[in-house]
């Protein structure tokens, strides 16, 4: 197979799902297992087409159910594997990442979310949060969440995924939306193999040096082994909290805080400018790793004199955890969107006009 040269550092006008799948071929990735589904068949298409002619393989599976399984194998053989797939496709994939949590195996999944229940609407939504952070299949499991809100963080986070995927074996999910998959805008891409990867000692890669056997499996009949497997998982996820995110602006004096992930966030920014031309001390707090998620830096900015305003595109899902973390110190309300509807910036503002 002839090979391109070795990419350097580029910027270009891209749309999100092309993006992302640029940045896993530069990032490494070995395999690429997935299905067809919008908003995200961007990323099978593109890496079809630059594949044969770089490094890699992707394969259509004939279903996410495949799709995911065939992870499962790639990454237990020590491969950097990722698999993409939007809102119903990853509800097919639930018991396939709840093996791989269990078995330790790291991986990139990425989620383009949009409007549900059901087969919904192939419009942005932010209705998978629970199903992502939660666990969403079987066990007591989680996954490393990021959440972009451009076009560069999907570019971004494909490496940082990867990254976190492989220091703490463990699965890593991009939660993006259909919006942000479609749009275009400049990135930069990083320099294709910036992101060293080396086959490790625990994979099942055969035993031609005689090393002592390898086995991955989540299956463990006792229950003493089963629950020494999850003490030392609930350990593990209390490690990832040193790897929290968070953006904030304008907090310091606000007398309300705009509570926001990915496309919600860009919009809440515009809001909070908006208020502080009418008056209104308004200030930004936007959670990048859902999970973990940083609740401890939300519980420091509460107090009785602070209320906040958590944004969302769904019914209401991370407000749960944004009043977990303010515990009762601070009034936080909620406004939000379904179906595929992206709240506008006047409606945001009236509501914390309301609020206050």
């Amino acid at each position: 197979m002839e090979t391109k040269e070795l990419k350097g550092k580029e910027t270009r006008l891209m749309k999100g799902n092309e993006a992302m799948a640029e940045a896993a071929i530069r990032a490494g990735m070995d395999a690429y297992f997935g299905y067809p589904i919008t908003p995200q068949s961007e990323v099978l298409e593109y890496l079809t087409e630059e594949i044969p002619n770089r490094k890699g393989l992707v394969l259509q599976a004939e279903s996410e159910v495949a799709a995911i399984n065939m992870v499962y194998g790639a990454a237990g053989a020590g491969a950097r594997v990722m698999t993409s797939s939007s809102s119903p496709g990853v509800s097919l994939m639930q018991e396939g990442i709840s093996y791989i949590a269990s078995a330790e195996l790291p991986c990139l999944l990425v989620n383009v979310s949009r409007g549900g229940p059901g087969l919904g609407t192939i419009q942005p939504s932010q209705g998978d949060y629970f199903q992502a952070v939660k666990g969403g299949g079987h066990g007591d499991y989680h996954l490393i969440v990021l959440a972009p809100s451009s076009v560069q963080e999907m570019v971004d986070f494909v490496f940082e995924g990867f990254r976190l995927a492989e220091k703490y074996r463990n699965p890593a999910m991009i939660l993006a939306d259909g919006a942000l998959g479609q749009m275009m805008e400049k990135v930069e891409l990083p320099a294709e193999g910036s992101l060293p990867h080396i086959v490790p000692d625990w994979a099942t890669t055969g035993m031609k040096n005689k090393r002592p056997q390898n086995v991955i499996t989540s299956l463990h009949i006792q229950p003493e082994k089963m629950e020494d497997i999850n003490l030392h998982l609930q350990k593990k996820y209390q490690d990832m909290e040193s790897e929290i995110k968070f953006e904030q602006e304008d907090t310091d004096d606000a007398e309300v805080i705009l509570v926001a992930f990915g496309l919600s966030s860009r919009i809440c920014k515009k809001v909070a400018e908006l208020a502080r031309e009418k008056g209104i001390k308004a200030g930004t707090f936007r959670p990048i790793t859902l999970y973990p998620f940083p609740s401890e830096a939300i519980s420091r900015l509460a107090g009785p004199n602070r209320k906040f305003l958590v944004v969302e595109m769904n019914a209401g899902q991370m407000v749960e955890d944004v009043r977990l973390a303010v515990n009762g110190k601070s009034e936080v309300h909620f406004y939000g969107r379904m179906g595929g509807m992206i709240p506008m910036p006047d409606e945001i503002l009236a509501k914390l006009e309301s609020v206050l």
